[in-house]
């Protein structure tokens, strides 16, 4: 774990709050940060990383397909890769664009949204990071969706006390401290990384001794954002600039095993993942995870499995189902 714990702490973040936003149900909007969100505090970012910290009420959240993720008061999501959702109080509501929703505000205000049908109050701030220093490869490696409960870990009397003081600063109209929140916002990020790095099996964890190494880094960000392309060894150190022997020995030195290897896992898992935590037919995670037809994914997931996809799909929300 030195590794990704190395790139961890070398990390430096711009970034801010932008957003003091209240819904009342039921409500249900389409929300990605853009650059001219971000505008006033940083010149345009190449990246970016959102996040919302909920200070009263409950949200559901949804990238894609995924499972939507119920998000309660004193809980702040991240999304490393910025990735377009949904924010909404229940399922199945028809989302509105975010954009058509802001309210105007005196110059040097938080942007501010009001909206809903009147019943529960959920209120949530919105902001985001973005790194000065390249960690395209840790963010590549991490969960669409991190959630952390800002009252757990060692910070935590002092990062609960200061976001219950910004929001107690937002009812009353005002808030004199967005620097500080965004300083929280990058302690929270980095704790949730480290959080969930320390948490995963070894056998998911080939890619951490690579990512010191600016070559094999670089491939790995690659891998993980597009795992679906049809990747060759060649290919991949043509992006980094090495030849195909160089390339191949640098990153099965680091990873512990070759690149093509490496991605066959990592499309299983990814496979795994989507099977688990969403309804997406089987044919069509086959097709997102780089198989060209539904029985050359089914033969390789039970090769690693050891089931077909759909049987492991039915015993796993068997597994995950609360008892009657």
């Amino acid at each position: 774990m030195d590794a990704a714990l190395d790139v961890l702490r070398m990390i430096r973040f711009t970034g801010g709050i932008f957003l003091d936003a209240e819904f009342s149900a039921p409500w249900c909007v389409a929300a990605q940060v853009t650059q001219e969100d971000c505008r006033l505090f940083t010149p345009v970012p190449k990246g970016i990383l959102a996040y919302h910290y909920v200070s009263a009420g409950r949200l559901l959240l949804q990238v894609g397909q995924e499972t939507p993720l119920e998000v309660s008061a004193g809980h702040i999501v991240l999304l490393p890769r910025n990735d377009p959702h949904l924010l909404s109080s229940e399922l199945g509501a028809l989302p509105i664009s975010i954009d058509h929703l802001l309210v105007p505000t005196n110059e040097g205000r938080l942007a501010r949204i009001v909206y809903g049908g009147g019943g529960e109050t959920t209120r949530l701030l919105c902001g985001f990071l973005n790194s000065e220093t390249p960690c395209d490869a840790l963010i590549g490696v991490l969960p669409r969706v991190m959630t952390l409960d800002v009252v757990e870990g060692a910070a935590r009397a002092w990062i609960e006390s200061s976001f219950r003081f910004a929001a107690s600063e937002l009812a009353a109209g005002s808030v004199r401290s967005p620097t500080l929140l965004a300083r929280l916002a990058e302690l929270l990020f980095i704790e949730a990384a480290q959080l969930y790095l320390t948490r995963l099996p070894p056998e998911q964890r080939a890619w951490v001794g690579g990512l010191g190494d600016p070559f094999v880094s670089r491939a790995l960000a690659q891998l993980h954002d597009s795992p679906e392309r049809h990747w060759t060894t060649q290919v991949l150190a043509r992006q980094v600039g090495l030849s195909r022997s160089a390339f191949a020995g640098r990153f099965t030195d680091l990873v512990g095993m070759p690149p093509m290897r490496y991605l066959a896992r990592l499309r299983m898992q990814v496979a795994a993942r989507r099977l688990r935590e969403s309804l997406t037919p089987i044919a069509r995670i086959a097709l997102d995870t780089g198989y060209e037809s539904e029985a050359s994914f089914s033969k390789a997931f039970k090769r690693a499995f050891g089931m077909p996809p759909a049987t492991w799909r039915r015993e796993q929300r068997a597994l995950h189902e609360p008892d009657n």
